[in-house]
């Protein structure tokens, strides 16, 4: 829940969180790190994780800094680095690690062991790898919320490299036509596996592709999450209030490689130098420091929590059963 905001005369933002909120943020950018550090860096080392793992570090302040927005009955199309949507939604970190261990506790009850998880009990739809294709399912389910004459908005977020679909396109001028209350984020991590975007479009910005559909676009800095907070709820309140859709394109860098698998021998070393700099998470403490939103002492106290919360969720998921054999099939299939 997000209490109403006021009109920042002080700022070059539209909107600016209170200091409640942006130290909720800061919370929830922390546990996202400790969550996605121990799975990679731990677990999936050790041979406790079941299936890939594909982490956002560098990108939490995109996940958290939208998702916040969210009003309970808004539904939301996450892609593989948007773990900060799932904690904001409501899923516990139990449940996410007890996923990524193929428990039957985890999101999909142990039928997929990593990422693709969803679950419209908080209205989070489940992705599959074929990246981009939720596109066209967030804009359906935008086009239910109109024809019932609905308040509710659909989030969608994908990676630039998924806007080089043609499912992205077809959604994308689906909704335009329609004025959907829709908004799509694109985390731009520089990378769409190991390619560079330079070698996969030849404009500058994915935002510039909007006004091809006659939406806004809109490019920010998506390691700030005050940046990130603003532009999120300025394209939603647009989407709400029946101004369509729009494409919110956030700079960012993925400081790790495509997957716990792979080295990112293809990325310039200085790179990774240059973007630990631009850490969100560091960013974000620096300037709540600065303000006097916290102190030092808190922020340890708050690093030590999200690890406490997340031991207490590694124990509890690995006492979790796996599941029986006769249940892969369950909910697979129709069964009237």
């Amino acid at each position: 829940m997000v209490e109403r905001q006021t009109m920042s005369k002080k700022s070059p933002y539209t909107y600016l969180p209170s200091d409640e909120t942006k130290i909720r943020m800061l919370h929830f950018m922390k546990l996202v790190r400790e969550i996605e550090d121990r799975i990679e860096k731990k677990l999936y080392r050790q041979g406790r994780i079941v299936g890939g793992v594909y982490v956002g570090r560098g990108q939490e302040a995109i996940s958290v800094g939208t998702a916040i927005h969210m009003e309970k009955d808004d539904v939301v199309a996450p892609s593989h680095r948007d773990m900060g949507v799932f904690l904001m939604r409501g899923v516990t970190p139990r449940r996410i690690i007890a996923q990524y261990m193929g428990r039957r506790t985890g999101l999909t009850r142990g039928r997929d062991g990593n990422m693709h998880m969803g679950d419209m009990n908080y209205n989070v739809i489940a992705f599959v790898s074929h990246l981009g294709d939720n596109v066209p399912v967030a804009a359906g389910v935008a086009l239910a919320f109109k024809q019932r004459g609905q308040k509710q908005v659909a989030l969608c977020y994908n990676g630039e490299g998924a806007t080089s679909r043609g499912d992205w396109h077809e959604g994308i001028n689906f909704a335009s036509i329609h004025k959907l209350p829709v908004t799509f984020f694109i985390n731009n991590n520089a990378y769409a596996y190991s390619t560079p975007m330079e070698l996969q479009m030849a404009i500058k910005d994915v935002a510039m592709r909007a006004p091809g559909y006659g939406i806004p676009g809109e490019v920010v800095d998506g390691n700030d999450i005050l940046a990130v907070y603003d532009s999120a709820k300025r394209a939603i309140d647009l989407a709400r209030s029946g101004g369509g859709p729009s494409i919110v394109e956030y700079k960012t860098f993925r400081m790790t490689g495509h997957s716990a698998h792979d080295d990112a021998g293809y990325v310039p070393p200085e790179l990774f130098d240059e973007w630990k700099r631009k850490d969100p998470i560091v960013r974000f403490e620096r300037t709540l420091l600065e303000e006097g939103a916290l102190t030092q002492s808190r922020l340890d106290e708050m690093q030590k929590e999200c690890a406490l919360i997340v031991d207490d969720a590694v124990d509890w998921a690995e006492q979790q059963p796996y599941p029986a054999p006769e249940e892969v099939t369950k909910d697979v299939y129709y069964e009237g």
